[in-house]
């Protein structure tokens, strides 16, 4: 692999005549340009992007840390990430985290080694003081960790007053949810949606709340369980769809239709839920829009252009399919 001293060699130059070209810093005559050109594509030179980094002190790279990328929605919210960050002329790492402290924690290690620009995270681990104390541009995406971050989420509560209203609306009457975690911003604000909803209800109480781990075989546990304990419920109320896939699979395996018996809606607008059968009523968040707006925001702040807006909670719409 031939380096610099080469194309300097080759050119009839030094290697600082080079440098400056590479770097587009500094005077060199256009005849000299040329010829270091001629020679760099002679001897097919790649510059060694480290090196470069540590000159510039820009590495064109930023990280996109997830936390659970067999989620089909983390993938989606990541092609959106790349796709900008390419067209930007920026390389994506992306990192999954499985929502572990350490091993995020690992990561933002690994990524500072490899003087990535700024980070994209998607954490609900992460404090403000650990984002602050990296001293490079970092925007939350799909999770809240301060109102002091630049963060890009959607309106969860009301996605999910509106997916519990249109339950009832279709003449359901024991409407259940399955929530995420209990750690997760966004599946709290989706509860407490459901419950602005349901809770002046008679017939309500928490047990017709279950946390299906935002997962799907955690999701089919926790409703047959549901199912079984309140067998008058004719609706759910799926805090993302993954887990509505997975409600739907219990309602089958407990010899019940949907929606004939149950009616399920989720939440998130991922590509599988018109793959199924039924295909999935959801509430629909902007993905794409969201991975768009945070790598455009985070490149802006890396190039330090003016950002208009560092935060954006940005609107769901409800979708109706087969299963409702």
């Amino acid at each position: 692999m031939n380096s610099i001293k080469d194309v300097a060699h080759h050119a009839g130059v030094s290697v600082a005549t080079v440098s400056r070209v590479l770097n587009a810093k500094g005077y060199v005559s256009e005849e000299t340009r040329k010829k270091v050109e001629q020679s760099i594509r002679e001897l097919n030179y790649k510059p060694n992007e480290v090196a470069r980094s540590l000159f510039k002190k820009q590495s064109k790279t930023i990280g996109l840390i997830v936390p659970d990328i067999t989620n089909p929605y983390f993938p989606e919210l990541a092609r959106a990430v790349e796709d900008t960050a390419s067209k930007l002329g920026y390389t994506v790492i992306l990192c999954n985290s499985d929502g572990k402290v350490e091993k995020e924690q690992h990561y933002l290690d690994v990524l500072m080694q490899k003087y990535v620009d700024g980070i994209i995270v998607s954490s609900n681990t992460l404090s403000e003081d650990q984002v602050n104390a990296l001293q490079i541009p970092v925007v939350s995406l799909d999770r809240e960790i301060s109102k002091d971050i630049p963060t890009i989420v959607v309106e969860n509560s009301k996605g999910a007053r509106l997916a519990t209203q249109y339950l009832r609306n279709k003449g359901r009457s024991r409407i259940a949810h399955i929530r995420g975690p209990l750690a997760i911003v966004n599946a709290n604000e989706r509860c407490e949606g459901y419950k602005q909803i349901v809770s002046n209800e008679p017939w309500f109480s928490e047990s017709y709340i279950v946390n299906g781990n935002f997962d799907m075989e955690s999701a089919i546990e926790a409703t047959m369980k549901l199912i079984q304990l309140h067998p008058e419920i004719d609706g759910i109320f799926a805090a993302n769809d993954t887990m509505a896939i997975g409600a739907i699979k219990a309602v089958h395996k407990l010899g019940k239709k949907t929606p004939e018996d149950i009616a399920i809606i989720g939440f998130d607008g991922i590509s599988l839920s018109k793959a199924t059968t039924p295909e999935l009523t959801t509430i629909v968040q902007p993905i794409y829009e969201m991975g768009e707006k945070a790598a455009q925001m985070l490149i802006g702040f890396v190039e330090e252009k003016p950002v208009e807006n560092t935060f954006y909670r940005l609107d769901v719409q409800l979708v109706e399919r087969e299963s409702s």
